[in-house]
């Protein structure tokens, strides 16, 4: 049962660096900044449901996606590493993407599916994080990952519905810092992604 609660306390560590409710709340109120409050918890379940209904895919057909493309768990490990020290680095820098320059658009509640659900919420750092704890999973660790990718969406549904107690409370420059340090992290999971593939590609 340790390793169990071990393997979860992973898990849901790796989905919450990577899908941190916290800094995706400036990006939710820049892109509902022109709805009101009911219209905003409607986006808010519309998106945390369809990133988890995208990354629940993945997580369940990983391994037949593996099969189909005959895809290697190092040549996956050693790709997702980079792809996932890249969004790390990026968070790090602070640097603003196209994505958050949509707020300019004309409001509209399909951003709730895109941008907000794909590829915010379930972008390629989620996937690719996703997908390599599925590698060699048995039926209860993928359970383990589900339940715990579920519960990272449900906060990052209470962090949307707060964002703006959030905003005024936390500061606009404590998040900015708080972004930075999850940058960090997930730079340095993405690293360690890296050398476990290469470690298995190369056997040392």
């Amino acid at each position: 049962m340790e390793s169990i609660g071990v393997f979860a306390i992973a898990v849901f560590t790796g989905f919450i660096a990577i899908n941190n409710p916290v800094g995706n709340v400036p990006v939710f109120l820049s892109l509902t900044r022109q709805a009101d409050r009911p219209t905003r918890k409607v986006i808010s379940k519309k998106a945390t449901f369809t990133a988890f209904v995208i990354v629940s895919g993945f997580i369940i057909l990983g391994k037949y996606i593996f099969d189909f493309f005959g895809l290697t768990i190092p040549a996956f490990k050693i790709t997702g590493g980079i792809l996932v020290f890249f969004v790390g680095f990026e968070m790090i820098r602070a640097q603003v993407s196209s994505i958050d320059n949509q707020e300019e658009v004309n409001f509209n509640e399909g951003i709730s599916i895109s941008p907000l659900g794909i590829p915010i919420l379930a972008g390629p750092g989620t996937i690719v994080t996703a997908m390599n704890f599925t590698t060699n999973a048995t039926y209860l660790q993928l359970g383990i990952i589900l339940v715990m990718f579920a519960l990272v969406m449900w906060l990052n549904h209470l962090a949307f519905l707060s964002s703006e107690y959030l905003v005024r409370y936390i500061g606009a420059n404590k998040i900015v810092v708080i972004e930075k340090i999850m940058g960090l992290i997930i730079a340095i999971i993405g690293v360690n992604m890296l050398i476990q593939g290469i470690h298995i590609a190369f056997d040392i």
